[in-house]
């Protein structure tokens, strides 16, 4: 289903299952994170789904926790993510040992045209402090040499509302290019 329009990056929490028909495959970008190829046919056969939590401390730094299952609650990977782009580590299964940072953001700040296309960009989205309508997400795995941008925020595909990443992964000279398209299921 799409996002209802009360749903913005302002609150992300609720189940979102990406609809890979209007998802870019992600098996290339996987292979260059250095997923094995027996996990990325999993992953592409798989039904993801994004179990999303987001809410402010008692500093007012937003957090957004995300849990992954994939067909048959299968546990996928875990994001906890603080918006005050402090770098901080972590490791999973899936990317290995990454260290990443998020913040809010305006479509001013990513320098690649890919992740500033497509967005509903207006009043209506209601995002963070100061008119910041998105998240943008930056990591790096040093041991395995990619780093990832991503730009979160809703688009209008098919004349329909979802929730939407555009991620730039770079791997060396190699970039690569994916968006992911996730429809709303409920509220968590």
């Amino acid at each position: 289903m799409a996002a209802p329009a009360e749903i913005t990056v302002k609150d992300l929490t609720g189940d979102w299952v990406m609809n890979k028909t209007l998802s870019d495959d992600t098996d290339a970008v996987l292979s260059l994170q250095g997923v094995g190829w027996l996990t990325r046919k999993a992953v592409g056969l798989a039904t993801i789904t994004l179990h999303v939590k987001q809410y402010n401390d008692d500093a007012g730094t937003t957090h957004v926790d995300i849990d992954q299952t994939l067909t048959g609650g299968i546990k996928g990977t875990s994001e906890q993510r603080q918006l005050d782009w402090t770098a901080r580590e972590h490791e999973d299964h899936l990317f290995g040992k990454v260290k990443g940072q998020s913040r809010w953001a305006t479509l001013d700040l990513p320098e690649d045209p890919f992740l500033k296309e497509g967005w509903i960009d207006d009043d209506s989205e209601n995002g963070g402090p100061e008119g910041q309508r998105h998240i943008e997400s930056f990591v790096v795995n040093e041991e395995r040499g990619w780093d990832a941008r991503q730009i979160w925020g809703f688009a209008i595909i098919d004349g329909k509302r979802y929730y939407t990443r555009r991620v730039v992964v770079s791997k060396g000279k190699e970039v690569l290019k994916v968006r992911l398209v996730y429809e709303y299921q409920a509220k968590n």
